[in-house]
């Protein structure tokens, strides 16, 4: 085809949604790897599709962009996209919904089980040389704590499942679901954050960035938290104000915090909340398991091919107005 589809990837893509690409002649891709802005934006001139990570689509990209007409996100969250200057710009935003909320539902449930039986802290002691921990064990069952699950999307879901498998008590904090559709679920629905905080010994954040959630964990929010709680953030980092969290972790009133985001990320240097023994990180990678990688590259490739043959799945739209002429 003389004049093929330019797609730009912002990272190499897993070869699940490749071999999709790769299959339609009418399509030709252009591989970067975690461009510099203005690389990035160099590259937008002649693209009519871009699959983005962490990349921001702003208004000056949207303006180094002439031809683009879809934005497909690798993965569900879509922080990094002004989406009312795409839709202004008649340009699609498409996420990957579906793909891997079990694979984040798992890596929450694994941050919950590790910070509770302190799993670091003991692999670390153990090769230092150590066996039996000095001060103990320290360490709590799940089965028969109170779960609060901030935010009930897919994977809030999963994990309130996760939770009432164990043997949790689980309550659901999300103001876009009814209480008797919560109750139906089989779960306590709470109206107050703090009021539901001061009752949690686990708290799962799945909410995600807006302005009203930026830091919805701050100081206040600490100071509600019930003692000796476990607070984990699979969500987005800003979600969790990082000063006040070390302030709670320093004055001793969480029995510890896992997450799989920071506020900045990939962080400037050391970051205070490295040397706090009772913080499990992982490095924004909750999402990719092989399975989950897959899934996502499949889903955020068709998303693409969609989009340019005209007929873009609106449930995977997040300006879906587009799509029906809004």
């Amino acid at each position: 085809m003389s004049n093929p589809f330019k797609v730009l990837l912002c990272r190499k893509l897993h070869p699940a949604g490749m071999a999709l690409l790769d299959a339609r002649p009418d399509v030709s891709c252009t591989i970067m790897h975690d461009p510099p802005v203005a690389e990035f934006h160099a590259a937008l001139a002649q693209a009519d599709a871009t699959l983005c990570w962490l990349e921001r689509v702003d208004q000056a990209a949207l303006d180094a962009a002439p031809k683009l007409r879809c934005v497909s996100r690798y993965g569900v969250g879509f922080d990094t996209v002004d989406v009312a200057a795409c839709t202004a710009r008649d340009v699609a935003v498409m996420v990957a919904n579906g793909s891997n909320d079990l694979s984040v539902a798992e890596h929450a449930l694994m941050l919950m089980l590790a910070v509770a039986r302190r799993a670091a802290q003991h692999d670390r002691h153990i090769k230092s040389g150590g066996w039996w921990p000095p001060g103990g064990p320290d360490m709590v069952d799940l089965a028969g704590k109170s779960l609060l699950v901030v935010g009930y999307g897919r994977i809030g879901a999963r994990v309130a499942r996760y939770g009432q498998a164990l043997g949790m008590k689980v309550s659901v904090l999300d103001p876009f679901w009814r209480p008797s559709r919560l109750a139906a679920e089989g779960v306590t629905p709470a109206r107050d954050l703090h009021a539901a905080l001061a009752e949690a010994d686990v708290v799962s954040l799945h909410c995600p960035l807006r302005p009203d959630t930026k830091h919805l964990m701050n100081a206040a929010a600490f100071a509600a938290l019930k003692p000796g709680a476990i607070v984990v953030n699979t969500a987005r980092g800003p979600v969790v104000d990082e000063v006040a969290l070390l302030a709670a972790l320093n004055a001793g009133r969480l029995h510890g915090f896992g997450a799989d985001v920071l506020e900045v990320e990939p962080p400037a240097g050391p970051h205070p909340l490295f040397a706090h023994p009772n913080v499990l990180l992982s490095p924004h990678n909750a999402a990719s398991t092989e399975e989950g990688l897959a899934r996502m590259a499949r889903i955020a490739a068709q998303n693409i091919l969609d989009c340019l043959d005209g007929r873009p799945d609106t449930a995977m739209m997040v300006n879906p107005e587009l799509a029906a002429g809004g």
